[in-house]
């Protein structure tokens, strides 16, 4: 069923070939200054893993993974939703010293996405992974590593309007730090996407701190797995998209569960079961390095760094008829 929002007047300010070639350059541009900044090594990565090892991400815990049966080595494979507790597993495998760390281009499937201008079946994003000291378990070092982050994306999108004048779009470097128990106690009547949107028309850059929390109403902010990020050191990178008037995430991240955060939150999400996978099992007993980490939409970057409005704009994927026919009458090219 088509959700399409096209803004009134939208046109895509490149031509197609150009639109292709600008997507290149803010690949090589952001891989490099990301991987500058946060010391991080290019590494390859699975396109699907074994479905009993608990090393798939569960996003929400109610999404189905794509399962398909490997008869010659008698498992079952399933397509990653993304590679969060994978790349804590690499750190270890690929001995990364405190200090240092891993990215990939992570694809994925995720069947039961409900697709619009921001939503895809198909996901590609950069997965990054970095080893940290125990010290640097707290906000400070949280917040310091959003900066980081941020400065890439600026960088990426000044190198952006120097090769294509016509680009205007220039994300604000200065990024606001807020709670989502702050932001609901701010705007207690409106709905958590709607929080997000006026938050960031304020704002512009915004990182949204403790998500999978329940909040003072009772309610949560918004799901997040309770086997990676440690809910009380982790948030959504938000940016003003000024095309589709919203707030705009661009990547969610933050420092991974040690022992003691992992019991307590698969206590909280009733996830107790998954204390006996071997994922689960080695983090519970220290034996998986501490560390910082995250995914950065790459087809997010690049929409909001060209200014599109729809993600098939950057992206190949598939889409209802409503919304490929929608598309054409509106002079929108999807890939």
């Amino acid at each position: 069923m088509s959700k399409l929002f096209i803004p009134a007047g939208y046109r895509m300010p490149l031509t197609n070939n150009e639109l292709q070639r600008a997507i290149e350059l803010i690949h090589e541009e952001f891989q490099h200054s990301l991987s500058v900044r946060l010391n991080l090594h290019r590494v390859s990565a699975p396109l699907f893993v074994d479905g009993g090892t608990g090393l798939n991400d569960d996003l929400n815990g109610v999404e189905r993974p794509v399962t398909f049966d490997i008869p010659d080595v008698g498992t079952d494979g399933q397509v990653v939703h993304s590679l969060a507790k994978w790349k804590r597993l690499a750190l270890k495998r690929y001995e990364f010293k405190v200090g240092t760390g891993l990215y990939t281009d992570m694809n994925a499937i995720r069947r039961d996405e409900e697709v619009d201008n921001l939503h895809s079946i198909y996901v590609d994003q950069w997965d990054w992974e970095k080893h940290i000291d125990v010290k640097n378990r707290n906000m400070q070092y949280l917040k310091d590593t959003v900066r980081d982050i941020v400065g890439a994306i600026c960088d990426t999108s000044a190198a952006l309007r120097n090769a294509y004048p016509a680009l205007t779009f220039k994300p604000e470097r200065e990024i606001y730090f807020i709670t989502t128990q702050e932001l609901e106690d701010r705007y207690p009547d409106l709905t958590p996407n709607e929080r997000e949107t006026e938050i960031c028309r304020q704002y512009r850059t915004v990182f949204l701190m403790q998500i999978g929390k329940t909040l003072h109403s009772g309610q949560k902010h918004d799901g997040r797995a309770p086997d990676y990020d440690d809910w009380n050191l982790n948030g959504d990178i938000l940016m003003w998209n000024p095309v589709l008037e919203r707030s705009f995430e661009l990547s969610s991240m933050g420092i991974r569960v040690d022992a003691a955060a992992l019991d307590r939150q698969l206590t909280e999400a009733n996830c107790d079961y998954r204390r006996k996978l071997p994922f689960h099992q080695m983090l519970l007993n220290g034996q998986l390095p501490q560390s910082i980490g995250g995914g950065i939409g790459q087809s997010r970057l690049c929409m909001l760094l060209l200014g599109t409005c729809h993600i098939g704009e950057v992206q190949a994927s598939l889409w209802d008829r409503e919304t490929v026919e929608g598309c054409e009458k509106a002079g929108i090219t999807l890939l």
